[in-house]
This record gives structure tokens, C-alpha cells and sequence, in this order.
């Protein structure tokens, strides 16, 4: 069951502040600091370390506006609506450092009074100062290409609607798959958001619409879902479907640019805590749990508030609530052996405070608090009763084999973010199998380590232990295929090239740990370590009745 999460991992590029340019502690669009709404109360603090400090929350839920493993830029991002790879400047620590936010705000406040609330406390608890310019960034532009653009002027009756298609999963091996919309009444504004959300294997730069074209259009669009040497890519698609041409190349975008921030937030008012309590636990308002049948598919389905999910292991529950990997058996102590032979279906409905609001105005899953209310499922309906507690076990180290990394500008802020570094290459094009690509900026190895269980899911569960030695921070790019990837691709062509990286598995996958002593110099070695596991103290094999 995939799941979405809210989860930024950001590197941004060290700039001189224009000395002219006024230096904001809110936004130039704001009301003056008098005037400006601000939380009724507010506990801000640093997060507790966690192996996957995944960022939730940022929504007003009845009175409560929650943060959970925030980063400086996570925050500025949320206050002033804006991507945070245009947020310039500021100290090295702005990608990494996480913060826990917990405020109160009247019910009936607007979204846009709620940004304006979380600007003040930036201001008041981090001292943050900032302000706009503009700044070349890399940018996919979509403009006309020569010639009139192939596009049909949509009926001013039409509804705005977007159908997709795919072609068949079981395709033989080796022939592309590919991806098609049907777009009625969109505008380019449209356009560029469609382009940035369906075509994300492709485009990892903002797209900008430099086209001239008003009013809305009716087009088809189809491309090759992956990229293939074989395929069609994502830009051919646009210059010869639409006549319009998508390419990479700076272009002034407004940014924000960090001027002083504190790494440390003032204290939190005395007597917070009985002031704010903290929230009950999020949980189901109604959950109906029925064996499976035999033949049941694991799958989960969201409608709105409600989830529909069959054929799931109280394992698989356990290890995704508290996110750990279901396949190894060393994270979890004490389990029963039906914990992964039994199979249930659920049929739940998420609590109103559990609920957050869709684009459609309706009710809908948060699934930012969804481990927490399968954890308060678990408990309920099974007696669940755990703890988590340090085991030897299996884990992670990492050691040096010969560094092959750039060292760093100091300057530069720390962090990784998906995608290719500024040279552009994507070594995905050519080798679709590289299915993970990262560029890295200032990181140290013991940064570096502290990372890996959140970059490289399904590979690492557990805190990776660093034994470089090396003190240095680096730059540097990382290329390889997800942990599903290694046993699904057909095998590559036999290579005569010295210089080409091994592959771990027969279908042509490149694992994490090969691709590391490849490309960077560093190996991922398995040693006997005390690491957190999760220990079960009561499970009951049969849930309370529905």
C-alpha cells in the first residue's frame, strides 16, 4: 500500500543579499506587524530525532495548526506560498535542522490568515528576516514553437477535465509504456501544472509559462511514462502534439532571500503545556475488520474520509505504523507467527479531527495521521501493547573505499534533493533501471549517514553508523534503482566497458549499496549493532467484535 506523505528533502545555492534590497522580517504583501493575525498560543521546539523525519501537517484542523519535522524551509514555504528551492541564502542548517509546531488559531480562521499567523511566528520565535527579488533559476519554459501552436480553442461551455490512459502493464520486456491525457478546457497555466505533475520522471525544475496563449484549449498529449532511449520523451511529445517547445534554461523567477534567522527558537511561554495539551490521539470513527478471503490482493482505496483495504497482515499494519521494514524479522521482537499468516480486510472512516479538506471542499483522509490512527487501531481492536527498545541486530555502516567526491564550497547550504545536479544530466534517460537520482550539496559523511534511512527507502530501517573518518562535507550526484526496480527489468546488453558500474542483480538493477562504492567512493557495509527495534508485549490473534 503506497501512501502519500508530505516529505521535502531541499539544497539550495548561496547568494550575496542586494544590499539595496529592503530586508523584511513578513512579506512587502502583509498587513503591518500591528495589525497582522497571530496564534492564540504556541509551543515550537525541535523535533525528536527520528531515522525518516518525514514533514506533516499545515493545516487548521478545528482550532489546532500542527508541524511535524519542519524545516526551516518547510516553514518559510508554508508562510509565504512558495517553492522552497526559490528560498536563497540563509545558514547551512536551514535543509536539516526540524522543528515540532503546535498553535492555536480561532476555527473559523482562512487559510490565508493562518500564512500570515505562521509569518509572525517566525518573525517572533526564529528573529527571521527576509526579502523578495528576483533571480535567474532553472526552469523548464513552454513557449510556441514555430508556427501556430497545435492546439483547439475549447468550447466556453466545456467543463475543465483531464482523462488519463495507460497501455498494459504486461507489455514484453523491453517494449516502452506509454502515458496519455485528454485535456478539455485548460488553460497554459493548466498546461504547466499538468506538465509538472504527469510528467515528474521527466521534469524536475518548475515549468513556466512563456506562451502568450490565453484563454483555455482542448489537446491530447502522449509520451513514453519512463524515460527510454527507445521512447518518446516528454518534450518531443510537446513539440510535435502541441507545437509548443518545453526547455531547460535559467529564466527570473521571484525568489526569497533569507537574510538572519536563529537556529534556536525563543522558550515557550511557562505553563504551555497545560495551556495546549496535546491533541487525543488521531483514530478511526468507525472501523469494521472481516478475515480475508482467500484469494485477496494486498490494496488499500481512499474515498474521501473512508479507506477500503484488503488482504492486509497485522505485520504489514505493525510495520507501517511505526515504519519499519515488514520484511525483516529482527525489527520486530516477540511476533507470533500469525502476525503475518492471518489477512483482514477494513473498512474504516477517519474521526472528524483526522479529517483534513480537499481541493473539492470535501472531507478527506489526512494521511499525515494515519500511522497514528492504525497504531490506535492496533491497540483498540488487537490489545497491542509495545515498546520500542535498542537489539543487536543487522545494521548499517559506513566506511570509506577511496572518495570520490568534490569537496564542497562552505558557503553553499546543506541538504540533498531528487533530481540531477547543475551539470543537467539525468543518467535515468539512458538507464531507466537508475530509478533514484540524487544531487547532494556541503554534506559530510556523518550528514550523509544521518540521511540514508530517509533518501534510500526500502533499503535502510535502521541509523547508518559512520566510520569514514572523513571530516570534509562534499558535492556530489547519486544514481540507482529503488529497491522494487532490482528484480523488475529485463538484463542489459553485455558491456565492454571497464569503466561501467557493476550491477547488483541480474535483471541490470544497480543497488544502493553498489552504486555508493561506485560513484562515491564509500561503501555500506553490514556489521552487529544495538539498534531500535520494536518490541511487542501482548497481541491478541482476534480483534474485538465490530
Amino acid at each position: 500500500m503506497t501512501l502519500p506523505t508530505a516529505q521535502r528533502v531541499l539544497a539550495g545555492l548561496a547568494f550575496l543579499v542586494l544590499l539595496s534590497a529592503p530586508a523584511l522580517a513578513q512579506s512587502p504583501d502583509s498587513p503591518p506587524a500591528a495589525l497582522a493575525p497571530t496564534f492564540e498560543l504556541a509551543d515550537v521546539h525541535p523535533s525528536a530525532h527520528t531515522t525518516t523525519p518525514n514533514f506533516t501537517g499545515g493545516a487548521l484542523h478545528i482550532d489546532r495548526y500542527m508541524l511535524h519535522n519542519a524545516t526551516m524551509v518547510d516553514m518559510i514555504s508554508l508562510a509565504y506560498g512558495i517553492d522552497g528551492d526559490n528560498i536563497l541564502s540563509g545558514p547551512a542548517w536551514l535543509d536539516l535542522d526540524r522543528f515540532d509546531v503546535a498553535a492555536r488559531a480561532p476555527r473559523a480562521t482562512s487559510p490565508d490568515d493562518v500564512k500570515l499567523m505562521l509569518q509572525a511566528l517566525l518573525a517572533d520565535r526564529f528573529h527571521l528576516v527576509l526579502h523578495k527579488d528576483t533571480h535567474p533559476k532553472p526552469s523548464y519554459v513552454l513557449r510556441v514553437d514555430k508556427g501556430d501552436p497545435k492546439l483547439k480553442p475549447a468550447d466556453e461551455s466545456e467543463a475543465s477535465a483531464v482523462d488519463e490512459h495507460h497501455t498494459p502493464t504486461n507489455l514484453p520486456p523491453g517494449t516502452p509504456a506509454y502515458y496519455s491525457i485528454t485535456c478539455h478546457s485548460q488553460s497554459m497555466t493548466n498546461l504547466r501544472e499538468i506538465l509538472q505533475d504527469y510528467a515528474a520522471l521527466y521534469i524536475s525544475k518548475p515549468v513556466v509559462d512563456a506562451t502568450g496563449l490565453k484563454g483555455n484549449w482542448d489537446f491530447e498529449l502522449h509520451w513514453t511514462s519512463r524515460p527510454s532511449p527507445d521512447g518518446l520523451s516528454i518534450f518531443d511529445a510537446v513539440q510535435k502534439q502541441l507545437g509548443l517547445k518545453l526547455t531547460l534554461e535559467p529564466y527570473p523567477t521571484p525568489v526569497l532571500v533569507v537574510d538572519k534567522v536563529d537556529e534556536t527558537p525563543t522558550p515557550n511561554a511557562p505553563g504551555l503545556d497545560k495551556a495546549l495539551p496535546p491533541p487525543p490521539p488521531a483514530e478511526f470513527d468507525v472501523a469494521v475488520l472481516t478475515p480475508s478471503k482467500p484469494d485477496a490482493q494486498m490494496q488499500a482505496r481512499f474515498t474521501g474520509s473512508q479507506v477500503t483495504a484488503s488482504g492486509l497482515t497485522l505485520k504489514f499494519l505493525i510495520a507501517y505504523a511505526w515504519n519499519l521494514n515488514p520484511n525483516d524479522d529482527d525489527l520486530i521482537v516477540n511476533a507470533p507467527k500469525w502476525l503475518n499468516q492471518d489477512h483482514w480486510d477494513i473498512l474504516a472512516k477517519a474521526a472528524p479531527e483526522a479529517q483534513s479538506i480537499g481541493p473539492d471542499g470535501k472531507p478527506q483522509f489526512d494521511f499525515d495521521l494515519l500511522p497514528h490512527m492504525v497504531q490506535t487501531l492496533l491497540a483498540d481492536r488487537f490489545q497491542l501493547k509495545s515498546h520500542l527498545e535498542d537489539h543487536v541486530i543487522d545494521a548499517f555502516t559506513l566506511v570509506a573505499a577511496g572518495p570520490k567526491m568534490k569537496k564542497a564550497d562552505p558557503l553553499n547550504r546543506t541538504g540533498c534533493k531528487e533530481g540531477p545536479g547543475p551539470d543537467g544530466k539525468d543518467p535515468r534517460i539512458a538507464d531507466p533501471i537508475l530509478g533514484r537520482l540524487f544531487y547532494c550539496q556541503n554534506m559530510t559523511m556523518a550528514q550523509l549517514a544521518d540521511q540514508l534511512p530517509n533518501l534510500a527507502g526500502g533499503y535502510i530501517f535502521t541509523p547508518v553508523l559512520d566510520s569514514t573518518g572523513l571530516k570534509d562535507a562534499y558535492d556530489f550526484t547519486l544514481s540507482f534503482s529503488t529497491a522494487g526496480q532490482l528484480h523488475s527489468a529485463p538484463p542489459p546488453p553485455t558491456s565492454t566497458d571497464p569503466n561501467a558500474p557493476p550491477t547488483s542483480d541480474p535483471n541490470g538493477g544497480l543497488s544502493l549499496p553498489d552504486a555508493m562504492a561506485h560513484q562515491l567512493g564509500v561503501k555500506l557495509v553490514k556489521e552487529k549493532r544495538p539498534s531500535p527495534v520494536l518490541v511487542i508485549d501482548h497481541i491478541e490473534e482476534q480483534p474485538t467484535a465490530n
